[in-house]
């Protein structure tokens, strides 16, 4: 393997970094209801951020299977938005600094691209890791938001009743850096925050806001959920107002709530280590897919009563 600190273009001035919480938001794995998206999004819009280290996309994308948008007018190209995966620097509401990996999530060199990112959280002495992304589960939006979290020690997720047992999955950078951390001895928390299925598609603020609190929660950052709490509102209303027009929606939400209250009730024992699953029998319930196309359907009736 090649030396992995030549994956990266370490920026002068940042000798003073030492011991910060790092926030890893990778856009490509799964992230129901566009969470992670958010957070980085609301992040960026909120605080200034300031280029640490810059990584080489020519090494990590693939600009086949992603390719990066151009503009062009008239009769020329104007304009050419390469993939672009940097370490910022940024500070929250009270001065404090952490930093933020963003960008793509690398399709080529995991390994490398691990060990760069090992290397770089040991030079600046980064006290925890930390990643949000949602994932979708039988679980209705008219309930608190839940949230699997998961750890490099069972310490940082002590108190969290599991909601899984053991399964297989695709593997992400993302997920593969946490275990190599971990190996390294080094801290890794993450948050998949659970999005009800028949949202896993849209973009649900409810869910960034969650995960936002539970990022602040596990740092002692002061981080921002105004805004998010404003639009999670307002789309919240959007969302009563579609499951009302549809007799098939209010049933399948209503069947998760039973379910989901049955579940919490269960796990309010603490003596109760069980893991127990979101649904007894999904396959009574519509698919994620038939539940987007009857959103679908509502919306597109809204419109052509010239209510859209």
């Amino acid at each position: 393997m090649r030396n992995p600190a030549d994956l990266y273009e370490l920026h002068p001035g940042f000798d003073d970094v030492a011991g910060p919480a790092m926030l890893v938001c990778l856009d490509g794995f799964m992230d129901a209801g566009n969470t992670g998206r958010q957070v980085a999004e609301e992040l960026f819009e909120r605080f200034e951020a300031e280029e640490i280290a810059t990584f080489d996309a020519d090494r990590l994308v693939d600009y086949r299977a992603r390719r990066p948008t151009m503009t062009f007018v008239e009769n020329t190209w104007t304009d050419y938005r390469a993939p672009k995966l940097a370490l910022y620097r940024m500070r929250d509401a009270e001065g404090s600094p952490f930093l933020v990996l963003y960008g793509p999530e690398p399709d080529r060199e995991w390994e490398a691209f691990t060990a760069a990112v090992v290397g770089l959280v040991e030079r600046f002495s980064v006290s925890l890791s930390l990643s949000v992304n949602g994932i979708p589960m039988a679980v209705p939006h008219t309930r608190p938001v839940t949230v699997t979290p998961h750890a490099t020690r069972p310490e940082l997720v002590e108190g969290h009743t599991p909601w899984i047992g053991r399964i297989e999955v695709p593997g992400s950078a993302v997920s593969l850096l946490e275990y190599r951390l971990g190996e390294a001895e080094h801290d890794f928390l993450g948050y998949a925050v659970h999005v009800p299925s028949y949202l896993a598609q849209s973009t649900y603020p409810r869910a960034a806001v969650a995960a936002l609190r539970y990022v602040a929660d596990a740092t002692g950052l002061s981080l921002p959920t105004a805004g998010l709490e404003e639009v999670a509102i307002a789309t919240d209303v959007e969302i009563a107002e579609q499951v009302t027009a549809s007799e098939e929606i209010q049933r399948v939400v209503l069947n998760l709530e039973r379910q989901y209250d049955d579940i919490m009730s269960a796990r309010t024992d603490p003596e109760d280590r069980t893991v127990l699953p979101l649904a007894d029998d999904e396959s009574a319930l519509p698919t994620a897919d038939e539940l987007g196309a009857e959103l679908e359907r509502f919306l597109a009736e809204r419109e052509s009563d010239g209510n859209g």
